[in-house]
């Protein structure tokens, strides 16, 4: 006789990148939701890879069951950080992001290939970091931000985006990454082909490397907000495989 399993499933945990808030994952989030999936979108402290990951690890722990783990941007590098020693996470997304081996910062790796035009829309204010030492940290211009970050976003959107955005500082994306969890995790990769924050070569170039299944979408960086119904069946795909793990 057939019985259909009742295991819950996976909780989908998502990290958001510099110059975003977790609201970037709302629609994801929503669709996430109505497959009947428990859904965590946390806040990404955004000031160095070391502390931000080892926050997420702590989230992590909080939660009952198995994990799939998603990152934008530079949270694709605090979800690769985070998913080491973190024993529930089952399978890891990168989302138009940064997939960093051990050594490599967000930094050089965006230098790595041409066709971002980030660095001529940044703003950096001045700031003491935790330590007590000088830093400083970035946001985008606010002008600049709807068509560097958000360019098939609705312009009200945009704008709003552009005002709710949380900076990063320097020194998160200058920090070298620990041993990546992609060495030991299954992993999917939304790569944006319009992204002028990681050009769509570089995202193409990590996502390969760390041997995810890779899909394409003709979006911006802020492809979570523009497509949201492909973003989120590249999660379930995840989530369906973690499963029959």
């Amino acid at each position: 006789m057939f019985h259909r399993s009742h295991a819950p499933k996976p909780t989908v945990v998502l990290v958001h990148g510099a110059f975003a808030d977790s609201t970037s994952w709302n629609d994801v989030a929503r669709e996430l939701r109505r497959e009947g999936h428990p859904v965590v979108a946390l806040a990404n402290p955004l000031r160095g890879l070391g502390s931000d990951a080892a926050y997420v690890r702590e989230v992590l722990a909080g939660i009952e069951g198995p994990v799939v783990l998603v990152g934008h941007s530079y949270g694709g590098a605090v979800v690769s950080a985070a998913a080491v020693g973190a024993d529930n996470v089952r399978a890891l997304v990168y989302v138009a992001a940064f997939v960093p081996d051990k050594g490599e910062s967000a930094l050089d790796l965006a230098a790595r290939f041409p066709g971002s035009s980030l660095g001529d829309a940044l703003h950096p204010v001045p700031i003491t970091l935790p330590d007590g030492s000088p830093g400083v940290e970035f946001t985008i211009d606010q002008a600049k931000f709807p068509h560097q970050f958000a360019a098939d976003v609705p312009e009200g959107v945009a704008q709003l985006m552009a005002v709710t955005q949380r900076p990063v500082t320097g020194a998160a994306l200058e920090e070298p990454a620990p041993e990546p969890g992609w060495r030991t995790l299954p992993s999917w990769a939304v790569v944006a082909t319009e992204d002028l924050n990681i050009p769509a070569a570089a995202q193409r170039y990590m996502a390969e490397r760390a041997g995810a299944r890779v899909r394409e979408v003709q979006a911006s960086h802020a492809v979570s907000v523009s497509h949201p119904q492909e973003v989120t069946s590249v999660v379930l795909a995840a989530a369906a495989a973690s499963v029959t793990q």
